[in-house]
């Protein structure tokens, strides 16, 4: 049986809500979500928490303003990540309407890894800029500034991952960073950039930089700052689902930018339907795709890309990546669950592999998928050359995951060559033959931070659906509003019989279910073998576009066999 943890919520609140005008379901689901009025849910952009709160936001704007009155040339140097990728695009497309002069580069990870190193400091000084500006990563590169800085080069640091114990020296806009009173700390690459980009407009005015000229509507931004917050896993909180809210907005408007659009049509979804699932599991990968098997410089032409008919062929050449990165994502899952075959997961808490033929740029997805599949913290290595492995790891609530690196990091100085992330994701560079004592060290520490409670995968759920419930209009409701990381997307559960199932597509599970009053058709992705005739499942209502009908469909996450 699966074990199921229905989500609590106020009935309090949920009353509020409905008075408000809120449907009665997505009352209940917001209120099971901390949402307590129905102000919070109005996603105005008049209501984003000020630029100021954040540390030197200001001072990071004023030297930007000084730069574009001097002339100066400006650097971006991104990272290869949806998340880096749609924060260069933002620095770029907002500075140079602001006036500036701007260029980016973007490193490859398989010749330059991670952030601002010194081959990166290098290889910037060779475009002779006056300032560098670092999107979605810096807040550790300390060789790569002191670098920087040998060479003449002024770095500004836009940030947003966690901090280690000592900064670098630099200008700094991470609200993470200590000292920084802004109030939301789960604010991706993206937004920290876009933060920026509000700032410098602000004091641009100040100055009178528009006195002969309208100022650029920076909320013309906000389909970027939307798909890279989404696909980054940041928490939604009010200020992260208010940025996402205005990006799918103009999305439904007809307003994204071309790039986007592009990455809709080759995904065959309809970005005037644009939900915030298409961008993290539908756009997001496909983007994404490009740093992990080829160039991010592709996925940030894309984004940058004013012409129709040259986004059109780079978002093509994206989609082929992904396909291809689907493919390399299998064929790693089935050797991983090979190895584990003979391993016991219950007997450990953590789990970390490492096979010479893997992929570094996939290592990620893999160790996500085992995670969720076994639900232990797991790490996955790849052979990242010159004797070195290149991890990814993914965690459960219950363990920090950088905090838990930084831990064996300190039990064992020298082991880990660098790291840095999140609690739910991080990664890392070690040295072969460490492999066996990181193992035991990382488990070590997932045994002393994880209960046997923490190590029981618990599925949260939004209770059973009514008859009345289950409705088009519903999933309609729930398809139009912002969930992700921090603000789950809802799960029902619920007792079945399954009066009739097919395969489709080769691996999927074709169905319909009945249950008290409850009868309508669903979906079981990837699963091509008969279910039993009553199962219990956990499922979310989805609206099923075909040859243009819409009709409800379950699609079922979760199912185990009733006796």
């Amino acid at each position: 049986m699966l074990k199921l943890f229905p989500r609590p919520y106020s009935e309090a609140a949920a009353q509020a809500l409905r008075q408000s005008g809120l449907p009665p379901l997505l009352a209940r689901l917001y209120a099971a979500r901390g949402v307590q009025a129905p102000e919070q849910m109005k996603h105005k952009l008049a209501e984003l928490l000020p630029y100021a709160a954040m540390k030197h936001c200001e001072a990071a704007a004023a030297r930007l303003a000084d730069a574009i009155r001097g002339g100066e040339k400006l650097l971006v140097v991104a990272d290869y990540d949806a998340d880096g990728a749609t924060a260069c695009a933002v620095a770029v497309t907002g500075l140079t309407a602001l006036g500036a002069k701007v260029e980016y580069i973007v490193p490859n990870r398989f010749e330059y890894g991670y952030g601002l190193s010194p081959e990166i400091a290098r290889l910037a000084a060779e475009h002779q800029p006056d300032l560098l500006i670092t999107v979605d990563n810096g807040i550790a590169a300390h060789a790569g500034i002191e670098e920087a800085k040998r060479l003449g080069l002024e770095v500004l640091v836009t940030d947003h991952h966690l901090p280690g114990d000592t900064l670098p020296e630099a200008l700094i806009v991470n609200p993470n960073q200590p000292g920084c009173d802004f109030p939301s700390k789960n604010l991706a690459g993206v937004g920290v950039m876009f933060y920026v980009l509000m700032a410098l407009r602000a004091e641009l005015r100040k100055r009178g930089a528009f006195v002969n000229r309208s100022e650029p509507n920076l909320a013309e931004l906000l389909d970027l700052v939307a798909l890279g917050t989404v696909a980054d896993v940041v928490k939604l909180d009010a200020n992260n689902r208010l940025l996402v809210a205005q990006g799918l907005m103009r999305m439904k408007k007809g307003l994204a930018r071309p790039g986007i659009q592009a990455l809709f049509t080759a995904a065959g979804r309809k970005v005037e339907r644009a939900g915030a699932e298409d961008l993290g599991f539908v756009i997001g990968p496909r983007l994404n795709a490009a740093g992990r098997l080829a160039d991010m410089s592709v996925g940030i032409e894309c984004l940058l890309a004013a012409d129709e008919g040259i986004a059109k062929k780079l978002a093509g050449e994206l989609d082929r990546l992904n396909r291809e990165r689907r493919e390399i994502e299998a064929d790693m899952q089935d050797q991983a669950l090979a190895l584990l075959d003979g391993i016991e997961v219950t007997d450990g808490a953590s789990l970390t592999l490492f096979d010479p033929a893997w992929h570094q740029g996939v290592v990620g997805l893999l160790a996500s998928r085992l995670k969720e599949r076994h639900h232990r913290p797991t790490i996955v290595f790849a052979d990242g050359g010159d004797g070195l492995l290149k991890g990814s790891g993914r965690s459960i609530p219950g363990l920090h995951l950088r905090d838990a690196l930084d831990a064996v990091d300190r039990h064992h100085p020298g082991l880990i060559l660098k790291f840095g992330g999140h609690a739910a994701a991080a990664g890392l560079t070690l040295r072969r033959e460490g492999l066996d004592t990181f193992t035991s060290a990382f488990e070590a520490v997932a045994r002393a931070s994880l209960s046997a409670a923490d190590l029981e995968k618990l599925i949260e759920t939004d209770g059973e659906l009514t008859p009345q419930e289950c409705t088009l209009e519903n999933a309609e409701a729930i398809r139009s509003a912002v969930w992700g990381q921090g603000f789950p997307a809802p799960a029902f559960h619920g007792e079945f019989t399954v009066q009739s199932q097919r395969l489709v597509g080769e691996k999927h599970l074709k169905l319909r279910l009945s249950s008290k009053g409850i009868s309508g058709d669903a979906i079981l992705f990837f699963h091509d073998t008969p279910l039993p005739e009553r199962i219990q499942a956990v499922y979310k209502p989805e609206v099923n576009e075909w040859n243009g009908n819409r009709a409800l469909q379950f699609n079922l996450t979760h199912w185990s066999e009733l006796q």
